[in-house]
Order: C-alpha cells, then structure tokens, then sequence
C-alpha cells in the first residue's frame, strides 16, 4: 500500500486531486494530507473523506522543517505530491516575498525532508520512492499571440510576474536535486486548472459567483490573453499516471487543448449560466454582457500560454478527456449544488481583497 504525502491538499488542486485519488485506488492507499489553511485552504473541500481511516490532515507549514520532519519520520511515506504554493499572480504583484518564501523555501523543505527520510547509506534511495512537484506553463513566460508555438519540456524558462518567477526557482530546485543526488522526482508544469473547489480569485470563480449577483465582470486590459484550460480531474488523474509511469527525473507538460481569450471564457460563461438557469430564477435577469468591465492591465500580464502535451501523450499515455464546452457545463453545476461553500469563502477577508484589487 502506497502512503501519500500530498501538500497543500485543502487547496483546489490539491482537493480534487485527493477526491481522484480515493476514487480510483479506494482503501489501498493511505493519504497524508498537510495543509497550513491560509485563506484558499478550506477543509470544507475534504467534509466527505475526513472520516475515512485511510486519510489524515496535519495543518503545518511546508516551510516548517521541524513539523514536516515530523510527519516523514511518524509515517512511512513513499509518494510525495507537492502542490503547496501561493498561486495567484495579482497577489504576488503585491507581496512578492511571501510568494519566495512558500514556493521557494518551501520547496527546499519538502526536498531535504524528503531526502532524509529516503537516503540509504550508500547515497541512494529507497526503492520505489517518488516525489512529484507540480508547476505551472507560467514559467515559460509569454508566446507570440499567432497559434504558431507551444510550449514544450524543453522550452527555456523566462517567467514575467514574481509568481512565475518563484515556481521557476522551485523547479530548479528540484531540477538540482534530481541532478546533484539522484533523488527520485519529477516536475509537471501545467496549464490553468479550473473546476469545482476553486477560490474565487481565479477568473471562472470569480465570473460565476459575480454574474450570479449582478456584480462587474472585471476583465484585464482588452481580454485578448490566451489561456489554455486544464478540466482539474484531467490534471488529477495525469499527476497519478506520472507517479506510476513516468520515468524518474523527467519533466511532463500536461495541457489540455482548450486555449480560450479571456473575454472568451467571460462570454461563454453568461451564456451557459443564462442556458443553464430556469426562467423563473431571478438571477438570470441579473446574467447579462452589460457587466463586462474592462480595468487596466495587469502588470507584466503575458500575452499567451498554451502546452504541447505531446510528451506525456507518447510515454505514458495521457490526454485531456474533458473539452471546455462539457467542463464548463460540470463546474457551473457544481457551484449551483454548492452555494453554501461559495458563500463561505467569499465572506470577510476576501471581500477586502476583491474590493481593492478591482478598484479600478
């Protein structure tokens, strides 16, 4: 039975990624769930498997060395799954050295843990043992706005926001480790995630839960970005085949083939909640394209991403499954069934944080 350390579990990745988990492997794995619960962690993610025998949360900050030490050494953990990280670029605009301290330190952590419970004598490793630390195409930096490049395994890292910029130097990190000690890892960069558990922050979020309450539709500078869009149990299940297929010290891109302007995504979105919601809900009045509000560019806002996912197609088998139109569908379905969990995380602090970031 594989033991699962995954970080950041409470957050929106990492919570689907432990609900595809239990679901495919059941009662044969055990998951080690540590999480330090700042604001985009919730356990309201996890209510339906806290109470399985098989599963544990330990809150504790990756950048703890004491406290993650302390969960290697009371748990014989082989699987390593590091989403841990602060991932929101505007933040990081605001506070960059936050985002070096958790994504950077943090992953320097979780490696010498990692490595000082799994080092044999002889400088090797446990059989078996594998670390896996999830990314982000942001660190490529921006591509020519023409559908003519992609970014692949072996495109040069040249990250543009403080975020970016972070995640770069924690995959270098692991890059070093995997080169200097041998140790038995692999880096996926992915492309944007979206779907149920998201903290409105994020753009589909944040344009549902507004549209829904008449509120702006706020949209960076003339909402051309590209962004390629990533349905996060596809991504879940990717992470999984990585860990049991992919071969140790490779890097795997996992795209997934949906690139969408940002005024796109915003239009899509009214138009299926205004399909999906009944004509007597008086939302749907409320759900119309004069919300739409263009505010001024974020800084350093790159122009386009977009992954060539050919690598981890080839070698282990792995393609998108969900196309934008039907994942669209699921997640404004799921927030429908949720309103109670968006109204939770969308009180006090964030509400601060909405308002003064959109000021403008």
């Amino acid at each position: 039975m594989h033991t699962y350390l995954v970080t950041g579990g409470a957050g929106f990745i990492g919570s689907n990624y432990i609900h595809y988990m239990f679901k495919k492997y059941g009662d044969d794995i055990r998951i080690i769930n540590v999480d330090a619960l700042t604001y985009a962690g919730n356990l309201e993610n996890l209510k339906d498997v806290e109470n399985r025998s098989n599963y544990k949360f330990v809150k504790a900050d990756i950048t703890d060395k004491e406290a993650i030490a302390a969960v290697f050494a009371s748990e014989d953990i082989d699987r390593v799954v590091h989403f841990a990280a602060e991932s929101h670029v505007d933040r990081s605009i605001r506070n960059p050295e936050v985002f070096v301290q958790t994504n950077v330190l943090g992953t320097a952590v979780m490696l010498n843990c990692a490595k000082a419970a799994w080092e044999l004598p002889d400088g090797t490793f446990k059989a078996d043992h594998k670390f896996l630390h999830v990314s982000t195409d942001e660190v490529y930096g921006s591509l020519p706005d023409d559908d003519s490049a992609f970014f692949y395994e072996t495109t040069p890292y040249a990250p543009h926001s403080p975020y970016s910029a972070s995640k770069a130097s924690s995959d270098m990190l692991v890059k070093a480790y995997m080169d200097t000690y041998k140790f038995p890892a692999n880096i996926t960069n992915c492309s944007n995630n979206y779907g149920p558990y998201q903290f409105p922050e994020k753009l589909i979020p944040l344009i549902i839960n507004n549209a829904l309450s008449g509120k702006k539709l706020p949209v960076y500078g003339d909402g051309l970005n590209v962004r390629d869009w990533l349905y996060v149990e596809d991504h879940a299940k990717a992470i999984d085949m990585v860990q049991e297929k992919g071969r140790l010290f490779e890097t795997y891109n996992i795209g997934g083939h949906n690139e969408k302007r940002n005024i796109e995504i915003v239009n899509i979105i009214i138009e299926t909640l205004r399909e999906e919601l009944s004509d007597d809900d008086p939302r749907k009045a409320l759900v119309t394209k004069d919300l739409i509000t263009y505010v001024e560019d974020r800084k350093g806002h790159d122009r386009r991403y977009a992954i060539a996912p050919d690598k981890i197609k080839k070698e282990i088998g792995w393609e998108p499954e969900t196309m934008f139109k039907d994942g669209i569908k699921l997640t404004i379905k799921w927030f429908f069934e949720h309103e109670d969990w968006m109204k939770n995380v969308t009180s006090g602090d964030y509400q601060k944080y909405y308002a003064d970031m959109y000021k403008a």
